[in-house]
C-alpha cells in the first residue's frame, strides 16, 4: 500500500532507517550519562517531597549535596538510601532537609553496604512508579466509563491566565463547548528554572506555573468536567527545559494525559545544552510510556522561524528522529503527537495546495500516530476576521488529511491574550468545519502525479538527503550548524550543561533500572 500520495515504500524505508543510524550516537550519549534532573526525578519517586523556606524543592538541595560530597557520576540513589541507613533515618525528606542544613555528610559505599543502599533506593523507588501504575489504570477506567470523544480530530484548546484558580473555571468552559484536550501552558521562563516551583501558584507570566499541586487541581476539575458531560476530557502540560524528567514525573504521578515532549526544542529555542537535553529526554520519555501519556512534538517552532516551503523537509526529518527516539524509549505510536503546522504565507500562490501536501506526508508517514496540528501563528496580522478565515482553511486541512489533535487557532493571535469570547468564536470555527467536512479525508485523493503529490515527493526526497548528511556529519553537528529552525547551538554550550555527568563504573539508578525493565 502506497496510499495516496504514491509514497516510494523503498524510500520511505530508507528515512527511517537513517533517523534510526542518526539517532543512535545521541541515545548511546544519553545511557551514558546522567543529569541533575533525572537524579531527582528518581528521588521524587522515592517519596522526597515539599520544599524549604525559600521555596526550593527538598529533592534539589538534597541533590546538590550528595554532588558536592560525591560527585554525581555515581547517581544519587545509593548514597542517599546508605546515609538514610547510617542516620537511621526512614523518611527521605527529612534527610534532605538535614542534608540542607549540613548535618549529614554523603559518601559512595562498597561491599555490602552498597548492595543493602541499592535494594532500599529500589524498593522505594518502585513504590512511585506503582503509583503512576495505577494513575493509568484510573485513566483507563475513566475512559471506559466516560467514553472519548465521538470524533477526531480531538480538539485541543490552551488556557493559560497565570492563575490556576482562573485557570480551572476557564478550563471547564472550554470543556463544555467542546473542546476536547486543556493544555495549560506554562508560565514564561519556567524552563529555564532549575527547580520545580511547589504548591498552587497565582503569579505566572503569559501562562501558569506547571507544578504537582497545579497538576492535581486542574485534573480533578477536568475529571469533574468529565463526569458532567460524559466524555474524557485529557489535561496538557509541558516535560520540557531544564527539570523535563521532573515534569514528566510529576505528570504520571497525577495522571495527566499528555506532555509537550519535544526532542530538540529547549536545545533551539531555549538554548538548553544538547547533551542535557537528550539525556532529559530520554529518561522523560520512558516515564511517559510507562505513565501511557500522549507526547506533543514542537515541529511547528521551527516553521515559526524558517520558512515553511523551504524548510518543510525539516520538519520531516525532525518527525522521524522524534519517532526514532521515542520508539527507542518505550513509546507506542499511539503515543507520538507528532507536531507540524500551517505556517505558510497565505499570500504565495497555491498556499493552501502545498498545505495539504505538507499534512498528508506526515499522515501518511505515520499513520498510526495521533499527530499533532498547529495552527497559523508567523502570519497573522491582527485582522480578526482574516484570521478567523485563515483558522478555518487550517481546520479543513485537518479534516481532509485527518489529522488526530487540532489545536484550536486564535484570530487574535499575536494581538492579545484570548478573551473567554475569543475561544468561543475559535471553536465555533472548528466544529462548523468538522461537522460540516464530516470524514471528508476518506474522499480526498490528490491527483496522481499532480501538484500534491509531486509536492510531497520533493518534500520526503529532500528530508532523506537531509538525513544522509547528518549521518555523515553528525546529529549534534547538525544542531551546531543552525539545520533545524535556523538556531546554532554547539554541543559544548548552552544552559544546564554543568548539571550533565558521565556515569562512574558503579552508576546506578533504580527508576532507569525499573523503566528499561517495562520497556
Amino acid at each position: 500500500m502506497t496510499g495516496k500520495l504514491d509514497l516510494d515504500p523503498a524510500l520511505v524505508r530508507r528515512a527511517r532507517e537513517l533517523a534510526r543510524r542518526a539517532g543512535q550516537p545521541v541515545v548511546e550519549l544519553a545511557r551514558s550519562h546522567t543529569t541533575v534532573s533525572v537524579e531527582r526525578a528518581a528521588l521524587r519517586l522515592a517519596g522526597v517531597t515539599g520544599a524549604d523556606p525559600e521555596g526550593i524543592p527538598w529533592v534539589n538541595r538534597l541533590v546538590d549535596a550528595v554532588v558536592a560530597d560525591v560527585g554525581l557520576g555515581h547517581g544519587v540513589a545509593v548514597p542517599v538510601f546508605d546515609a538514610l541507613a547510617r542516620e537511621q533515618i526512614t523518611d527521605v525528606t527529612l534527610l534532605a532537609q538535614k542534608a540542607a542544613a549540613g548535618s549529614v555528610r554523603f559518601t559512595v559505599p562498597s561491599g555490602r553496604a552498597a548492595s543493602s543502599a541499592r535494594r532500599a533506593a529500589r524498593r522505594a523507588t518502585a513504590a512511585g512508579i506503582k503509583v503512576i501504575d495505577r494513575r493509568r489504570a484510573e485513566r483507563d477506567r475513566m475512559i471506559k466509563r466516560y467514553g472519548d470523544p465521538a470524533q477526531r480530530p480531538w480538539i485541543y484548546l490552551i488556557v493559560a491566565t497565570g492563575d490556576i484558580y482562573e485557570d480551572i473555571p476557564q478550563a471547564q468552559a472550554a470543556a463544555r463547548a467542546g473542546a476536547d484536550v486543556i493544555a495549560v501552558i506554562r508560565s514564561t521562563g519556567q524552563s529555564l528554572l532549575d527547580y520545580v516551583p511547589e504548591g498552587p501558584t497565582r503569579e505566572g507570566f503569559a501562562g501558569t506555573y506547571a507544578t504537582q499541586e497545579n497538576f492535581r487541581l486542574m485534573r480533578a476539575a477536568l475529571d469533574s468536567s468529565s463526569k458532567e458531560l460524559g466524555r474524557y476530557v485529557r489535561l496538557t502540560n509541558y516535560a520540557s527545559g531544564l527539570c523535563m524528567p521532573e515534569m514528566a514525573t510529576l505528570a504520571g504521578l497525577e495522571r495527566l494525559d499528555m506532555m509537550l515532549n519535544d526532542s530538540m526544542y529547549g536545545i533551539l529555542f531555549r538554548d538548553i545544552n544538547p547533551i542535557r537535553t537528550f539525556v532529559d529526554q530520554r529518561f522523560s520519555r520512558q516515564v511517559h510510556a510507562r505513565a501511557g501519556i500522549i507526547i506533543n512534538t514542537g515541529e511547528d517552532n521551527y516553521l515559526t522561524t524558517a520558512d515553511a516551503v523551504d524548510e518543510a523537509h525539516t520538519v520531516t526529518v525532525s518527525q522521524l528522529l522524534n519517532e526514532y527516539f521515542a520508539h527507542e524509549a518505550g513509546l507506542a505510536d499511539r503515543q507520538l503527537g507528532l507536531g507540524h503546522a500551517f505556517e505558510i504565507n497565505p499570500d504565495l500562490p497555491e498556499s493552501f495546495r502545498l498545505e495539504l501536501a505538507h499534512a498528508l506526508l506526515a499522515r501518511e508517514l505515520f499513520p498510526d500516530a495521533p499527530l499533532k496540528w498547529m495552527p497559523p501563528t508567523k502570519h497573522m496580522t491582527g485582522d480578526v476576521f482574516r484570521g478567523n478565515l485563515l483558522d478555518g482553511f487550517f481546520n479543513l486541512v485537518g479534516a481532509m488529511t485527518g489529522q488526530g489533535i487540532l489545536l484550536v487557532g486564535m484570530m487574535t493571535e499575536a494581538v492579545v491574550t484570548p478573551w473567554l469570547s475569543d475561544r468561543d468564536i475559535a471553536l465555533q470555527n472548528v466544529r462548523y468545519v468538522l461537522n460540516a467536512a464530516g470524514n471528508l479525508h476518506e474522499d480526498f485523493v490528490p491527483a496522481p502525479g499532480g501538484f500534491i503529490q509531486q509536492r510531497a515527493h520533493r518534500v520526503l526526497g529532500e528530508a532523506v538527503e537531509l538525513l544522509e548528511r547528518i549521518v555523515d556529519d553528525t546529529l549534534l553537528n547538525a544542531i551546531a550548524d543552525g539545520t533545524f529552525g535556523i538556531m546554532k547551538r554547539p554541543a559544548d554550550r548552552g544552559k544546564g550543561l554543568d548539571g550533565v555527568a558521565r556515569h562512574c563504573d558503579d552508576y546506578y539508578n533504580p527508576a532507569t533500572e525499573i523503566l528499561e525493565g517495562q520497556a
